[in-house]
């Protein structure tokens, strides 16, 4: 499994963003995909995540309102849309896959591949 990130940049708070994460897998809908972020010095944490159907999502407290995550299992992508960005949202940020079979594990380990991560950062 092979993921690719891409979308990061510089935007000012209250601006939107989107990132997008291609997964070069045969049976793409078998994987639950999630976005998770890092700071220097920092543990890498949960942001939000889709399951395989696209059916349910999950997503952490600080992005509730203003993240949104979708996928195209036709496309093989996972796009999350930020908006009303804080200073506090910038971070690397990475998309990470897993065969999970229920719902969207939000811990690093359960996630066996991930891509290079982006860049994302927001001046106030």
């Amino acid at each position: 499994v092979q993921l690719q990130a891409s979308g990061g940049g510089l935007v000012q708070a209250g601006a939107s963003l989107g990132l997008s994460c291609t997964v070069s897998v045969r049976t793409f809908s078998n994987y639950a995909v999630a976005w998770f972020r890092q700071v220097p010095g920092k543990e890498r944490g949960f942001v939000m995540g889709i399951t395989g159907s696209g059916l349910s999502t999950r997503y952490a407290d600080s992005v509730k309102g203003r993240f949104t995550i979708s996928r195209d299992n036709n496309r093989n992508t996972v796009d999350l849309q930020m908006n009303s960005l804080k200073s506090d949202d910038t971070a690397v940020y990475y998309c990470a896959a897993t065969r999970a079979s229920l719902g969207v594990p939000i811990e690093v380990t359960y996630y066996p591949d991930w891509g290079q991560g982006t860049q994302v950062t927001v001046s106030s």
